[in-house]
């Protein structure tokens, strides 16, 4: 593959990693995440697997190196193993240096093995409970066990699955440990995320869920002794070591400390907007010059002039007891 200079923003932040949302459609309905009654976007703007292709192929060229395929559910979307077949060549290349994905886990059982043989060595599940009933009530479709089968097969296929876990006041509190506990006899990382001020509120007070990282890191502190480590992942966490069992834990925490100072990524959408910032409505439209042309000049183009627009940072608070900074776009349109 061709390499041309490598995107560099306006703050010297080099861009290497690129999350690509296939589809905005999910089989759940997570209550932080979307309404119940979602309007998706019609099949006909969605870009194609090829146009797909060709875009995070013009990105690798440009020097990203990690790619993760979001949603939405990404495994919902018709023929996506085709996709991650074409990605698995730039592994083969070494121009990607890591392909993986963020994933519910409910269809993990059918595609486990077929991932793994695409070269995806490790996998995120979205998991915020081990409680049946309160993970059917979160999700308002999902089936807890379905996850559990998912993440078992992932397992058996030589992947190491990751859980992130959305702190939320009120809901999962009660399992902070009994989870920390699972993921230890599971071999599972944890990473926990503080719920972000994203899509149409409701009757769902972001207030109300959140529950800061920094009070949850707190109650860990009486029970183990943390060691801050330096390691990162390529993404926005901070680990921890708990030293009496010696597991990994992350903290992404956009509310109570940012992490905007190291932003590595951007972020694409299934119709083609690139997103300089999560929690910034500023995009740039990639579908118009990935059509105009066969060849990839007016594309490239594009992409430089989009990361002369990365900001320094996103607004998101609630430190004055109200949100503020919020996006109106639900967060299963941009990709988690």
């Amino acid at each position: 593959m061709m390499h041309t200079p490598a995107l560099i923003d306006p703050f010297a932040r080099a861009i290497t990693y690129l999350r690509v949302s296939v589809t905005d459609r999910c089989d759940f309905r997570c209550l932080y995440c979307m309404s119940e009654n979602m309007t998706f976007l019609p099949k006909a703007d969605l870009l194609t697997l090829e146009e797909l292709d060709r875009l995070c192929s013009a990105f690798i060229g440009m020097g990203v190196e990690k790619l993760r395929i979001t949603g939405g559910e990404p495994l919902v979307r018709k023929g996506i193993m085709t996709f991650f077949d074409a990605m698995s060549r730039h592994l083969a290349s070494g121009a990607l240096k890591e392909l993986t994905l963020t994933t519910n886990g409910s269809q993990l059982g059918k595609f486990a093995a077929d991932l793994a043989a695409c070269g995806v060595r490790r996998v995120n599940v979205s998991l915020d409970t081990l409680d049946a009933k309160k993970f059917a009530d979160i999700t308002r479709w999902g089936r807890l066990s379905q996850v559990l089968d998912g993440i078992a097969a992932a397992q058996a296929a030589g992947m190491r699955v990751k859980i992130n876990a959305v702190a939320l006041k009120g809901f999962n509190e009660d399992e902070q440990f009994s989870l920390t506990d699972w993921c230890a006899r599971e071999g599972h990382d944890l990473t926990w995320i503080e719920v972000m001020p994203m899509g149409d509120l409701g009757n769902e007070n972001r207030l109300d869920q959140y529950w800061s990282l920094r009070a949850l890191r707190a109650r860990y502190a009486e029970r183990y002794t943390l060691t801050d480590l330096t390691e990162r992942s390529g993404g926005p966490a901070r680990y921890v070591r708990l030293e009496q069992t010696g597991q990994k834990i992350g903290f992404i925490t956009p509310l109570t400390h940012n992490f905007c100072e190291s932003c590595n990524r951007v972020r694409l959408t299934c119709t083609g907007a690139l997103y300089m910032c999560l929690g910034q409505e500023d995009m740039a439209d990639l579908r118009a010059p990935l059509r105009a042309s066969p060849d990839n000049s007016q594309l490239e183009t594009a992409i430089r002039a989009a990361m002369a627009h990365k900001p320094k940072g996103h607004d998101f608070d609630y430190s004055r007891k109200a949100v503020t900074g919020q996006m109106t776009r639900h967060m299963s349109h941009t990709g988690g």
